[in-house]
Formats: C-alpha cells, sequence, structure tokens
C-alpha cells in the first residue's frame, strides 16, 4: 500500500488561477471555425464567437488566454486586423498551412471573446517584424481612455471605452521564428520596447513578459537576464514575467509519433520527456534567482503540451491530433508540477485551445467534443487560487527501459471552498494502487471525488464524444488518520476533503 502524506498545517505558496490559462494562436482551425465562425454562421454563435465552445470553456474556469500566438505574433500587424471587415487586408498564413488570413477576428472580436469567457488577456506583441511604434500605438488603442489618435480610433471602431491588458508579451521565440536573435540582442531590444509599453491607468498595470527560453537553453535565459538587469535596478515594473516553452515529443522532432497509434513504451517515453519539466523549471529558475532572489519575475510557462505527428488526411500545417489518456495524463502531470513550483511560476498557457495540438476540444462543423485533457482542466480548476499544501507520495518505478517513471503523482491544495483538493495521478498503465492517505492532525468529515479513467488509448470521437468521461469515485474509507482507497490504472483522481 503506497502512503499519501498531507500536511494541511503547513501552507507553501499560492496557486494562482493563471497555471491553468490557455492559448490560441492564427494556426490551423484554432480560432476559424474553432472559437469564432462568424455573426453569420449557421453554428449558434454570440457576435461570431461559438456558443457551445463558449460555454463549455466557461464550465472550465479558463483564466486567461493568450493571443495572436506563437509564431504568428512576430508577423501580426495589429492595424490589419481593426476597422470594418470588409476593409481589412487579407494575407498568406505562411506559417500556419499557407491559408489565406482575412483578418476578421482582429483585437476586437479578441476582446470580445475574453469577455464572453470572463477570462484576463494575454496580448503577444511583434518584435520579429514590428516597429516599437506599433507595439505603442497597439497598447495605446486598447488601453488608454483620453484623447488620443489611437483612443479616437478605437472609438471611431465601434469601441469607445478602453479594454483591460492582464498581460502583454514583448516578442515570442525570438531565438527562433520571432527574429533568430542572440540572447544579448534580444535583450537590448526587450529593455527598448518594454518601455513603450505603459501604463495607462493606475491600477490596471499590464503584465510584461520577457520572452524566455527554448525547452533547456540555459545560455538564453542567462544571456537575456544579464543584458536587461544591466543598470536597470530602478526600473519598476521593467520585466514581470520570463517565459519558457516546452513540448513534450515522445522521441524527436523528425519522429514524433500519432497521437493515436502507440504502444506502452511509446506511451512511458511520453510521460518520462513531460516530466522534464519539473527539471526545467529547476534550471532555468536557478539562473532566475541568482538576478531575481526574491522571486518577483515570475517564469511563464506559455506553450506546453504535447505535440505528434498530424492525424492523417489533415493539413500538415494545421497541427490538428487527437486527444487521448496518455495526454490526459500528460496535463494532469504538467498541472501538479506548476503547483509545486507556484513560488516561481505565475501563469501557463496549453497549446492550443481548440482543434490544434493538444486541444481541450475538438470541432467539426457544428459538432464540438470535450477531450480528455478538457476533463483534466475542468477537475483540476478547484485549484485555482488556492493554497499549496505539504504532500508527497510514495512512488516505485515503473515503465520501459527507456521510459521510466515513478507510478504515482500528486498535488494538494486549500481551495477557496475551504476544503482540501488532492489530485492523484497513477501513471502505470495496466495496475491499480492501494493508497493510504494520511492528512497530519486533521479530522475528516466527508470526501466527494471524481475519475476520468480508461486504456492509454481511450479517446473521443464525433461519433462517440463521450468514450472517455468523468465519473463519480466514492470508493474512499474515512479513518481515523485519513483516507483508504484504490486507484485504477491509467487514470487522473480529483478528491474533495472536507475538514
Amino acid at each position: 500500500m503506497a502512503k499519501l502524506y498531507v500536511n494541511p498545517k503547513h501552507q507553501l505558496g499560492h496557486v494562482n488561477p493563471e497555471l491553468q490559462g490557455h492559448f490560441s494562436e492564427h494556426l490551423g482551425r484554432c480560432i476559424y471555425e474553432g472559437l469564432f465562425v462568424g455573426e453569420n454562421s449557421d453554428i449558434p454563435n454570440t457576435n461570431g464567437m461559438r456558443n457551445d465552445v463558449v460555454e463549455a470553456l466557461k464550465e472550465m474556469q479558463i483564466p486567461v488566454l493568450r493571443w495572436p500566438g506563437g509564431c504568428f505574433a512576430d508577423e501580426y500587424h495589429w492595424m490589419d486586423g481593426v476597422g470594418p471587415k470588409e476593409g481589412r487586408k487579407k494575407m498568406i498564413n505562411t506559417h500556419w498551412g499557407g491559408v489565406v488570413e482575412d483578418n476578421s477576428f482582429g483585437t476586437h472580436e479578441f476582446m470580445e471573446l475574453c469577455r464572453q469567457l470572463g477570462c484576463k488577456t494575454y496580448i503577444n506583441g511583434n518584435v520579429g517584424s514590428g516597429t516599437v511604434q506599433e507595439m505603442s500605438e497597439w497598447v495605446e488603442y486598447m488601453t488608454f481612455e483620453g484623447v488620443s489618435p489611437m483612443a479616437d480610433l478605437r472609438a471611431k471602431n465601434g469601441h469607445p471605452e478602453s479594454w483591460k491588458v492582464d498581460y502583454f508579451g514583448v516578442g515570442n521565440e525570438n531565438w527562433g521564428c520571432g527574429g533568430n536573435m542572440t540572447p544579448e540582442y534580444y535583450g537590448n531590444l526587450y529593455r527598448r520596447y518594454q518601455t513603450y509599453v505603459r501604463n495607462y491607468k493606475k491600477g490596471e498595470e499590464i503584465f510584461k513578459v520577457c520572452c524566455g527560453a527554448n525547452a533547456g537553453d540555459y545560455h538564453w535565459t542567462e544571456g537575456v537576464l544579464k543584458t536587461t538587469h544591466d543598470h536597470a535596478e530602478h526600473a519598476h515594473g521593467f520585466m514581470n514575467g520570463l517565459s519558457l516553452h516546452y513540448y513534450t515529443v515522445p522521441d524527436d522532432w523528425e519522429h514524433k509519433g500519432g497521437a493515436l497509434n502507440f504502444d506502452e513504451q511509446k506511451y512511458y517515453r511520453t510521460l518520462q520527456k513531460t516530466l522534464y519539466m519539473e527539471e526545467l523549471i529547476k534550471g532555468h529558475g536557478a539562473i532566475m534567482d541568482q538576478y531575481d532572489p526574491e522571486k518577483k519575475i515570475g517564469l511563464i510557462i506559455d506553450e506546453w503540451g504535447t505535440w505528434y505527428d498530424v492525424e492523417p488526411g489533415t493539413n500538415p500545417g494545421f497541427l490538428y491530433q487527437q486527444n487521448t489518456m496518455r495526454d490526459a495524463l500528460v496535463a494532469g502531470i504538467n498541472l501538479n508540477i506548476f503547483n509545486k513550483h507556484c513560488d516561481r511560476v505565475k501563469m501557463a498557457n496549453i497549446a492550443q485551445l481548440v482543434n490544434v495540438l493538444q486541444a481541450v476540444i475538438l470541432t467539426e462543423g457544428e459538432k464540438m467534443i470535450k477531450t480528455p485533457t478538457y476533463h483534466v482542466f475542468n477537475m483540476y480548476k478547484y485549484h485555482q487560487d488556492a493554497e499549496l499544501l505539504e504532500s508527497y507520495v510514495e512512488t516505485q518505478e515503473i515503465g520501459c527501459e527507456d521510459g521510466k517513471v515513478p507510478n504515482l503523482h500528486e498535488s494538494v491544495t486549500l481551495g477557496r471552498d475551504g476544503r482540501i483538493h488532492v489530485t492523484l495521478n497513477n501513471l502505470s498503465a495496466t495496475e491499480s494502487y492501494d493508497i493510504d492517505a494520511v492528512f497530519t492532525e486533521t479530522d475528516i468529515k466527508g470526501v466527494e471525488g471524481t475519475i476520468l479513467t480508461g486504456e492509454m488509448q481511450a479517446h473521443n470521437t464525433f461519433d462517440d464524444p463521450e468514450a472517455v468521461h468523468t465519473e463519480r469515485f466514492d470508493r474512499v474509507e474515512i479513518g481515523e488518520q485519513g483516507l483508504k482507497f484504490t486507484i485504477p490504472a491509467c487514470s487522473v483522481l480529483h478528491l474533495a476533503v472536507e475538514i
């Protein structure tokens, strides 16, 4: 029997809701067809936004949405996406699929989507091919309410009131598709560009995100921080966050493998690769500690998730992939890791929201399905705005020769509802485990459980949208010291413990 220890008397940090954030790029069918169908569509919509998708995301309590990219951000010129739609410029999306981008979804539409979702806004600006003036005027257009050319233009385009920009990314992947820059060169550009991301409203300061590293590129993190923090001691609000991108690819970028056709070895290899996220957080966090020992700068993991070969017969540039219980465990593991490092990690955005990579929702015409990853986010929402509790689970090593993983993975918080929320993942594809959960000096009055479980390749389709779904988990025994239960193979479990 494996022991799970929880100490409700020891709180370790605050879990930002934004750790469960999301990402939407002008890529494939993420925005067009997935989120936005236009006001004249036969698909039920409100101001062009799909009603079914919006309702599902509201149920999941999406806290923040990042837009417009991704690689698309550093070739996006925001003025092309405002004003009457018939006059907006059309362009070829050279990054993703070579399709025509008609800019019918722009700033106003994004802000309307976030209004409907009730979530915070994360705008990514263009450093790679854009100017300081362009970025400065975009911030002015969105957030300034006084007399100015950009505020007047916003009013002319139908929105006299300003919007709130919660987060602003100064460039994206500037080490690669965002300009192939050196860390020192980008660091100096960041210093310049962020100066003009001005805070026009007191009390509505914009959280500025600096472009951080790709996976284990510690040289980038060191170079950027050294450059940005040279003579920057008195720059209030100079840098609030530093990003990190890491995708879980089962083998390598040339042989990613399919989302559905995988064996047990590839399953464990995928989970092993996703567990590397914790090493990355520690590694980049150690460098950040040298420049920011008080942890005032948040680590912003604004692209993460699985990346497989596209589904057969689909446009390779659209990055459309299915989603199985393997992906559910990837989501559960990462969200647990983010919780446990909430002292440094302040936001994370899974890639991507709809129809792209590890999506929570897939659409096909009028049809919509919730993926296993969706259900994990919906179970984990009780961690949002909660307090991290000290916890530990006894594990044993399982897997295959090149894919060793711990059999169990957890995080525990004290929620805003006064209950203790335990999320426990069983990484074994075949074995269930008996768990003895010990709660220090705590009287447990009741417990409610929800579980997502199935074969490792189990997934939802448009013909069978409920093949993988959450179920009530009531096989929990309350004892003097805590709880006893058995967690099934390949499962994600949420327990809400009343104390």
